[in-house]
């Protein structure tokens, strides 16, 4: 009988901590996007309220990611192709990333689309503490958050994200 209790309170222990660690873990992505002010490498404010109506891309990234500057491409194909129709980008640099590293890169790449600079992090923040690069929101006209995925996202999947909020 003591050993059956024993056994049944570590296992109560263990299923405690597996849900502490899965909160932990849990990173809350908000169903709606959040209300943020955008502030650009040229000095432009972009309240992303104002930008509803229209499907909306951010991104954030840093010129030190591989795989964020993998993306790039991808994402002026998708600005080049979407954007007649209503798409705006805005790639958000992490509040690590210098300043003149990103106004560099920017300009080597010829990125068409907003770049943001998140100095205090406040826009990471609220989308949910991203800490990991490159980590890309798709937002649909209405608001909401429709695609959130962290690591390079599939071009074919986003297109086809896309073409449901863009006729034409």
């Amino acid at each position: 009988m003591f050993i059956h209790n024993r056994y049944l309170r570590y296992l109560a222990l263990v299923g405690v901590l597996i849900v502490i660690a899965s909160a932990a873990l849990y990173r809350a992505i908000p169903n709606n996007a959040p209300d943020v002010i955008f502030s650009t490498i040229a000095g432009k404010k972009i309240a992303l309220q104002y930008l509803y109506g229209k499907p909306v891309i951010v991104t954030f990234w840093a010129t030190d990611c591989a795989s964020c500057i993998k993306e790039i491409p991808h994402l002026i194909e998708l600005y080049q192709q979407y954007h007649p129709q209503g798409l705006e980008i805005i790639a958000v640099a992490m509040s690590y990333d210098p300043p003149n590293h990103v106004i560099d890169m920017t300009k080597a790449l010829q990125i068409p689309y907003h770049v943001a600079l998140d100095m205090q992090a406040e826009n990471a923040h609220a989308f949910g503490d991203i800490s990991l690069t490159p980590t890309t929101f798709l937002i649909a006209p209405d608001g909401t958050i429709a695609l959130q995925k962290t690591g390079l996202f599939d071009l074919n999947e986003m297109k086809a994200q896309l073409s449901t909020f863009i006729k034409g």
